[in-house]
């Protein structure tokens, strides 16, 4: 199916820009990183842009500009944008939204699938687990957001102890080895994870959707391939592969 839609993209592509030689850095969000593992290496190949992509937690992206980072392309949550534009790290006015995605619970395939059907049921599962992973809340989106999931059930104490905070990349990889009984992430960093299985998204009340967008850079070095970009990955064959890596 990737195979297919690739093709297509890179023919649609091929077929609406000119092809020159240049070079882009980008700094990701990790929940866009199995998107963009499809669809860059269409985009280099049909264009002649050569991509640097490095994948990082939206906390360690914000801290990294604060340091003065100065990437061409910033794929970042809509939250920061704000932040981004008003500190003169990202063009004002050019994010553009990629998708959306929730944060989910996630076991070691073949293991039992727990209920976290209501906030209650959530709050049992957590409770009755030997050991629970999420990202750190000072890194990443879903860790930030589940540290305030676990305080509003009031069992932050509870869980403290039997708890590993993630550092980058996929924190379920634990979870998969059999090492961490439950793990949470965003939906989009689970479903790449060999060995894991997405229970489910957390219950509606809880759930935090997060958009993605990607924006210019303040100091991008080549705007008109920024733009390329941009365009290509709103084209519908982007938007499929968006969707079956979980992005809504």
């Amino acid at each position: 199916m990737f195979q297919k839609v690739l093709f297509m993209a890179v023919i649609f592509f091929t077929t609406t820009f000119a092809c020159h030689a240049k070079d882009l850095v980008i700094w990701s969000a990790g929940a866009v990183k199995p998107a963009l593992e499809v669809l860059l290496p269409a985009f280099e190949k049909s264009s002649a842009i050569s991509i640097q992509v490095q994948y990082a937690p939206v906390g360690v992206l914000m801290r990294r500009l604060a340091e003065g980072g100065q990437p061409d392309v910033l794929v970042l949550s809509t939250d920061v944008v704000k932040e981004v534009e008003s500190k003169g790290w990202g063009l004002t006015s050019s994010a553009t939204p990629l998708g959306s995605v929730g944060v989910g619970v996630a076991v070691k395939q073949g293991m039992p699938m727990p209920d976290i059907s209501t906030p209650e049921a959530l709050r049992k599962t957590l409770l009755a687990a030997k050991s629970v992973t999420y990202m750190d809340p000072q890194k990443g989106t879903s860790g930030k957001h589940f540290a305030g999931v676990i305080e509003q059930l009031g069992i932050a104490e509870q869980m403290k102890s039997k708890t590993t905070l993630g550092d980058v990349g996929y924190v379920l990889e634990p979870v998969a080895r059999g090492e961490i009984e439950v793990g949470i992430q965003q939906i989009t960093e689970i479903l790449p994870v060999k060995g894991a299985v997405l229970v489910g998204p957390l219950p509606a009340s809880l759930q935090k959707i997060t958009t993605y967008a990607i924006l210019q850079g303040a100091k991008a070095g080549d705007t008109q391939a920024v733009d390329e970009l941009r365009k290509f990955l709103q084209t519908s064959e982007a938007v499929k592969v968006f969707a079956e890596k979980g992005f809504q």
